[in-house]
């Protein structure tokens, strides 16, 4: 990273980032009040307001979002006559899945191999740290030149959508000129990214029924409709043979027209076993980009371990389907349950619930505030020049703030590249990148400033 002021204050903080990092990394913030305690999400969020008193922000609130969780709020001033700047990111986490698949205890920031480990290290704890970062680094060095609004969500992870609804009831707290979601990431570790585009999300609860309960599979299997043999049916009907996602009326045939993604590196970086293909057609970025994606999260059944020989009277499953810009999540969901309905066998009795969505979202790349980003980041990476690339995930918030806002520029960044295998076990951040952006952020803010 080339020598500058801003560099080199960012360089003389990493200790106390990681020290940071380490202490929000320590709560189980996952909103879901049902495995984790309230209070440690609540924890959370006040770490987040004392690291903003701390900073000098104003009206700091720990605003009560319909869904229940908490959302912390804070305002900077700056020089009279300055843009607004609103940043944001995420302190809920996702669940650490399996912890023994662990190599060291998910809720302990642990280094090793250059990498900092932990669940949120990353996606989106990390992004807190890299906003802090970069104030500060502007505060050692002449002051921050915008007027700054923080917002750390408490429920993203879960797809709830409090901060939404608390933001459309109350339009004029999130108001600002330009917006940075700082949970996002570079294409690659070291390759300074934006990204252009998310795909949207809906989540479906399904339940099967056939039976007023289950039954000897000796004595009434052949004949008795097994309501879990139903679900397989039902969810395999929502692929075709190369695994493509087929949803009854829904579109599955978008190209993504820019950064490309090659089939050697996504396997790599989705850590692919060796002979086992990848699903779908079209070329990697079309697959992930612009195409739905259908995943079953979860079924409710009964484990191996335990399991009695039985025909099953009910079954459900939990899927998200994620939709590219410019198909309506809205009318996803409804083609979705259509689809489930339609395809379930033998008469069974089927109900399907919609539990969480948000729309797609695209920027415009050619922003002001983009060119002023794409300064920032090449100073940042040593000359490289910025890329767009589009992100297979979804951040609901963004088309919230789009419609509330239409004329602010939205900029997605942050530090959530390939290696560090957000939402999966052995979550990490690389310490470069989280210097690294927090000193384009940083350079971004005074460049955005003065219109550079």
């Amino acid at each position: 990273m080339p020598s500058n002021p801003i560099a080199e204050t960012v360089a003389s903080l990493m200790p106390r980032a990681k020290a940071e990092l380490t202490e929000l990394v320590a709560f189980k913030s996952v909103a879901d009040f049902e495995q984790y305690p309230r209070n440690e999400s609540e924890a959370a969020a006040n770490w987040v307001a004392d690291a903003l008193l701390a900073e000098g922000f104003e009206d700091i609130a720990l605003l009560d979002t319909p869904d229940g969780t908490q959302s912390v709020y804070g305002f900077l001033p700056g020089p009279e006559g300055a843009p607004t700047v609103l940043l944001y990111a995420h302190y809920d986490v996702q669940p650490p899945l399996d912890e023994a698949g662990w190599a060291t205890p998910p809720f302990e920031l642990t280094e090793r191999d250059g990498r900092w480990y932990g669940r949120g290290s990353a996606d989106c704890k990390g992004g807190v740290v890299m906003h802090l970062l970069a104030l500060r680094a502007l505060k050692a060095n002449g002051g921050i030149p915008v007027h700054v609004k923080f917002i750390a969500e408490g429920s993203e992870e879960q797809g709830t959508g409090g901060l939404e609804r608390y933001a459309e009831a109350h339009p004029d707290l999130l108001r600002a000129d330009t917006i940075v979601i700082g949970d996002a990431g570079n294409f690659r570790a070291g390759l300074p990214t934006v990204t252009a585009t998310l795909r949207g999300m809906t989540l479906v609860r399904v339940e099967i029924d056939t039976l007023e309960g289950n039954l000897h599979s000796g004595q009434f299997g052949g004949a008795a409709p097994d309501a879990l043999a139903a679900l397989v049916r039902v969810l395999d009907s929502l692929r075709a043979e190369d695994g493509s996602t087929t949803v009854d009326g829904l579109d599955n045939g978008g190209v993504w027209e820019g950064l490309q993604y090659t089939e050697d590196d996504f396997r790599r970086d989705a850590k692919v076993l060796d002979g086992v293909g990848l699903i779908g057609e079209g070329t990697v970025a079309d697959r992930i980009w612009a195409r739905p994606a259908v995943t079953v999260l979860g079924i409710d059944c009964p484990p191996v371990v335990g399991a009695t020989p039985s025909v099953h009277a009910g079954a459900r499953a939990l899927i998200s389907l994620r939709v590219p810009p410019g198909v309506d999540a809205a009318e996803a969901t409804k083609l979705l349950r259509a689809h489930l309905e339609a395809h379930t066998p033998w008469g069974a009795r089927v109900r399907t619930e919609q539990v969480g969505q948000g729309q797609a979202f695209r920027a415009d790349v050619t922003s002001p505030a983009y060119e002023a980003m794409a300064a920032a980041l090449r100073e940042a990476y040593d000359g490289q020049e910025m890329q767009a690339s589009g992100m297979g995930g979804s951040i609901p918030l963004c088309n919230t703030l789009g419609a509330l806002y239409p004329d602010a520029e939205i900029l997605l960044i942050g530090l959530s590249e390939p290696e560090a295998q957000i939402h999966a076990v052995n979550e990490s951040v690389s310490p470069d990148e989280l210097e690294r952006m927090s000193v384009a952020e940083a350079l971004f803010l005074q460049r955005y400033a003065t219109g550079a």
